[in-house]
């Protein structure tokens, strides 16, 4: 059996809240105040009327301004308000319904018509509010889709050359945690972790003979690696959507360099995107430490250093100490998504 809705009757009158309460009370649950102002205590608690019947005429706060009140709260603008009033000229109708009443009974009030107005006005209130769940839940799916997509081709392009894949879950993590530590807005920070596995999407379009070559890049081979950041951006695209925008913009930006010196364009300093210049600290940190077939993994402190020596150069110079400062946090991120293939060496090595 479904709760029964909760009325809240507004009315200075005692006795009108009598008449409303008996017409009312055997269909739902009723709470009553006397006032303007105790009606907004009672409705800013945590059990919100689904529905308010509101007197106009009271000393103090009148119903227009409860009304208005009401209305200016994200909290409570969705609760219908129905004004039950003596005020019956057309013109106190239209002002009651242009400040966000949904209906206007009159006084003396009808039993049938109150009952019948409440339902319905319930009846859409709650129809209102399922719609407003199916979308946000279809929202919520939509947006897990995204990232499931984003997370899938950045991992993709991992695989193509990164054996293991866990690259890109490692520096996504380093890239939420400076974000963090610099007080970086929380949905930002939840964009940014999201779209930092985009940003090498674009080596697949990069010749395997050339991105797997084992020794040096000769002069061409390296102008068409280079050109991964905007084949990254073309794969990536241009969108509305928040997180593909971000998505592209690191693809685009994380090999710019502070001093001015990095590609495509030579962007100099805060002129790159504050998201590209985390993900290069965290790229470059991911890589420096991990092991490859043609270089051993650095260890921690030498790698601090090398940031430390990059401030400036390679690197935001602000951001440095601040992704040093979560030295802590930084080896359970490396502890906790190890390369599966350095476990298993490991493992071998020691039996």
């Amino acid at each position: 059996m479904e709760p029964k809705a909760t009325i809240l009757i507004v009315d200075d009158n005692p006795e009108n809240i009598d008449v409303l309460n008996g017409i009312l009370k055997q269909h739902y649950r009723v709470k009553a105040a006397l006032s303007g102002q105790l009606a907004l205590k009672i409705v800013a608690g945590p059990d919100k009327p689904d529905l308010i019947l509101l007197d106009i005429m009271m000393p103090g706060m009148d119903g227009h301004e409860v009304c208005r009140l009401l209305k200016a709260n994200p909290l409570t603008v969705d609760i219908p308000v129905i004004f039950i009033t003596a005020k019956t000229a057309i013109e106190d109708e239209q002002v009651g319904l242009e400040l966000g009443a949904v209906d206007y009974i009159s006084k003396p009030v009808s039993v049938p018509i109150v009952l019948a107005r409440v339902k319905t006005h319930l009846s859409l209130y709650n129809q209102q509010r399922e719609l407003e769940l199916k979308v946000k839940e279809r929202t919520r799916e939509i947006e897990q889709t995204r990232r499931e997509i984003i997370d899938r081709l950045g991992r993709a392009a991992e695989y193509k050359d990164n054996e293991t894949g866990m690259h890109v879950i490692r520096m996504s993590r380093y890239s939420k945690l400076l974000a963090e530590q610099i007080n970086a807005p929380d949905n930002w920070v939840d964009i940014l972790y999201n779209a930092a596995p985009m940003h090498d999407v674009g080596k697949i379009g990069i010749p395997d003979k050339i991105l797997l070559k084992p020794g040096k890049l000769n002069d061409e081979e390296w102008q068409e690696m280079q050109r991964h950041v905007q084949y990254g951006a073309d794969i990536i695209g241009k969108h509305s959507s928040e997180l593909l925008q971000m998505a592209r913009e690191i693809a685009l930006y994380h090999h710019e360099k502070f001093d001015g010196s990095g590609y495509p364009h030579g962007t100099i300093g805060e002129d790159i995107p504050l998201s590209a210049r985390i993900v290069a600290i965290a790229d470059v940190f991911d890589a420096l430490t991990s092991e490859r077939p043609y270089k051993e993994a650095w260890p921690l402190d030498k790698t601090f250093e090398y940031l430390q020596n990059q401030a400036g150069k390679h690197f935001d110079p602000e951001l440095v100490p601040q992704f040093i400062a979560c030295e802590q946090q930084i080896l359970e991120i490396m502890e906790r998504f190890a390369d599966r293939k350095s476990e298993e060496s490991q493992q071998v090595s020691s039996s």
